[in-house]
C-alpha cells in the first residue's frame, strides 16, 4: 500500500477518489499522506465499517475521509462536494476498465491515476500500438493522457492469496490536450476505436467501410488522415483515430493540429 501511495505522488493538496476500499489498508496510506479521500464502496457492510476502522487507527485523520456506499459506475460530479484531483485504487477485475474510463470522462479534474489491477489488465492498458495486448482499453486511456507501467505486485500480499499477479499502472492526464475533449467528440473517436478492434485482421479500409459508406470513401478518409488504408486497426494510435475523425468531414469533427 505504501508503494502505491508513494508512486501516486499525492500530497496534502490532493482530493483523492478511492474505489473499493474494502478493509481500509490503502485508505489509511492515502490519509497518512495528508490527502482528503472519498472512498466509494458498493458493499454496505464494508462502507459502514470503514470509518470505524480509520478512527481506531488514526483519530486525527478521520475528518478527511468521506465514504459513499454506491456503485462507482453511477458516480457523478454532483455527488462530490469538491472536484477530485487523483484516483488511487485497487480496482476489482470485473469493472477495472469501465470504472477507469468512466471516472476519467466524468471528472476532468483528475490529473493523476494510480491503480492496481490484475496483471493482464495492466498489460492491456499499457500496451503500445501493434503489440499483442494492444486493444480498445489501450487506445481509449491514451485519449486522456500518458500511460505507464509501475511494476508487478505479488499475490502473497493479499488475503486470501489469489492465483494471479497484479500490476500497477499510472496515467498522467494531458496538461493541455492535443485534441478536443468534449463528450460528443470523444464518443465519435471512441466509436472509431470500437469499429477498428471489432474487425481485427482486416485492413483499415475494410474495417471502416460501413462507417465511411463505401470502400473508396473509406480509403479516401484514411489517406486524408495520413493513414495507409492497408494498415490494420490494431496498429493505429489514439492520435491516428482522432485525426481520422477530424478529417472525415463528418458533422461535429473539428480540425486542429494533432501531435
Amino acid at each position: 500500500m505504501r508503494r502505491i501511495v508513494s508512486a501516486s505522488s499525492i500530497n496534502r493538496n490532493d482530493k483523492v477518489i478511492e474505489v473499493g476500499p474494502g478493509l481500509g489498508s490503502l485508505t489509511l496510506g492515502l490519509l497518512d499522506r495528508g490527502a482528503t479521500v472519498t472512498a466509494v464502496e458498493i458493499d454496505p457492510v464494508l462502507a459502514q465499517r470503514l470509518p470505524q476502522t480509520i478512527a481506531s487507527h488514526s483519530h486525527s485523520e478521520i475528518h478527511r475521509l468521506t465514504v459513499l456506499n454506491r456503485d462507482i459506475l453511477t458516480l457523478r460530479r454532483e455527488d462530490l462536494e469538491t472536484e477530485p484531483t487523483a484516483l488511487v485504487a485497487n480496482l476489482p477485475y470485473n469493472i477495472a476498465v469501465p470504472a477507469l474510463l468512466h471516472l476519467l470522462a466524468e471528472f476532468p479534474s483528475i490529473k493523476t491515476v494510480m491503480v492496481m489491477v490484475q496483471s493482464e489488465v495492466a498489460e492491456r492498458l499499457a500496451a503500445e500500438p501493434g503489440g499483442k495486448d494492444y486493444g480498445v482499453p489501450s487506445a481509449k486511456v491514451r485519449f486522456y493522457g500518458r500511460v505507464r507501467r509501475y511494476g508487478m505486485v505479488s499475490p502473497t500480499v493479499f488475503w486470501p492469496i489469489p492465483r494471479v499477479y497484479s500490476g500497477l499502472v499510472r496515467i498522467d492526464r494531458h496538461e493541455t490536450s492535443p485534441w478536443p475533449t468534449d463528450e460528443s467528440f470523444r464518443d465519435r473517436v471512441f466509436e472509431l476505436v470500437d469499429i477498428a478492434f471489432a474487425q481485427r485482421r482486416k485492413t483499415s479500409r475494410n474495417a471502416f467501410l460501413e462507417w465511411a459508406g463505401s470502400g473508396n470513401e473509406s480509403a479516401s478518409r484514411l489517406l486524408a488522415a495520413s493513414i495507409d488504408p492497408a494498415r490494420r486497426g490494431e496498429t493505429l494510435s489514439i492520435a491516428d483515430f482522432v485525426r481520422l475523425y477530424q478529417r472525415s468531414g463528418e458533422p461535429g469533427s473539428k480540425e486542429v493540429p494533432v501531435s
